[in-house]
C-alpha cells in the first residue's frame, strides 16, 4: 500500500452577489486547497473574502482562480487579448486576492487559470508564457498548479517557477492530454464512483488515461473536483475516502514537494 501524500483541490469561491454557486463550507470540510475565483468569471470581494475565511479555518491552501474578462459566460469563451493586457489581467486579479488573502492573515500559495484561459493556455506556447510572466513578476516562489503534457506546464518549467501537476476526476481526456472539450458528449463525468474510478485508474497508472485507453505517463500531486456541479461535494467525499482507503495522506498543495 503506498503511502504518498497528494492533494485535493477545487474551484471555489464562485457565487457573485445574490447569485450562488456550489456549497463551499461543505467542500472545504473535505478539500485541501481552494482554487478561489478572482472577480472577472466569478466572485466579488466579499465572496473572495469569505472563501478566504473559510478556508483558512479549515486550513485549506488558497490558491488564485484568475480568468478572461467574462463574467457573462463564465469564463468559458476564448478572447483575443494581446500578451500585455493579459498578463496586466492576470496581475490584477492575482493580487486581489493576494490583498484580501493578507488583510486576514493568511497568503496565497498558487496560481490556477480558469475555464478558457486555462485550456488556451495549456494548448499555446504563447499564452502560457505570459501566465507564468505575471506569477513570476508577483511572486516568483508562487507554485503554478497545471496539467501534466500541457504546454502551460513546460513554460512554468522552461522558466523555473515552481510546478504542481493536476489531473481532473471529473473530465475526460483526450489523446494529445488536453481535456475533452464541454461541446462534446462525455466531456464531464457527472457519476460521483464513476470520478472515483476514472482517478483510480490514473493514480495506478502514474498517467493520464484517455478516452481511448491511451497512458500518457505524468506525476501526479493533485486531483481536482469543479466546485460548480450538483455533485460537487458528493464527489469530493468519495474521491477523499477512496484515496485515504488507498493509503493515500491528503496535504495542501503548498505542503508537496516538487521534487
Amino acid at each position: 500500500m503506498t503511502t504518498s501524500r497528494i492533494n485535493l483541490n477545487a474551484d471555489l469561491g464562485e457565487s457573485f452577489g445574490a447569485w450562488k454557486m456550489g456549497d463551499d463550507s461543505a467542500l472545504l470540510h473535505i478539500v485541501k486547497s481552494a482554487n478561489v475565483a478572482c472577480g472577472f468569471h466569478a466572485g466579488d470581494p466579499t465572496v473572495m473574502q469569505e472563501t478566504v475565511r473559510l478556508a483558512m479555518a479549515q486550513g485549506v491552501s488558497i490558491g488564485a482562480h484568475p480568468s478572461y474578462p467574462d463574467l457573462q459566460g463564465f469564463g468559458r469563451r476564448v478572447m483575443q487579448m494581446s500578451a500585455k493586457d493579459l498578463e496586466s489581467t492576470l496581475i490584477y486579479q492575482i493580487g486581489a486576492l493576494q490583498a484580501i488573502a493578507a488583510a486576514e492573515g493568511g497568503r496565497v500559495t498558487h496560481v490556477k487559470p480558469h475555464g478558457a484561459l486555462h485550456n488556451v493556455a495549456c494548448a499555446d506556447p504563447a499564452v502560457a508564457s505570459t501566465v507564468v510572466n505575471a506569477l513570476r513578476k508577483l511572486d516568483p516562489t508562487m507554485i503554478l498548479l497545471a496539467p501534466a503534457h500541457s504546454a502551460l506546464a513546460k513554460a512554468a518549467q522552461d522558466a523555473g517557477q515552481p510546478v504542481r501537476y493536476e489531473v481532473f476526476a471529473d473530465r475526460t481526456y483526450l489523446d494529445d492530454g488536453q481535456l475533452t472539450p464541454r461541446s462534446r458528449e462525455g466531456a464531464v463525468i457527472h457519476d460521483s464512483q464513476t470520478c472515483v474510478e476514472h482517478v483510480l485508474r490514473m493514480l495506478k497508472a502514474q498517467a493520464i488515461v484517455t478516452t481511448s485507453g491511451l497512458h500518457l505517463p505524468c506525476r501526479i500531486d493533485s486531483i481536482c473536483v469543479h466546485g460548480d456541479g450538483v455533485e460537487a461535494v458528493a464527489t469530493a467525499k468519495a474521491i477523499r475516502l477512496a484515496l485515504e482507503a488507498a493509503g493515500y495522506a491528503l496535504v495542501p498543495l503548498c505542503d508537496l514537494s516538487g521534487d
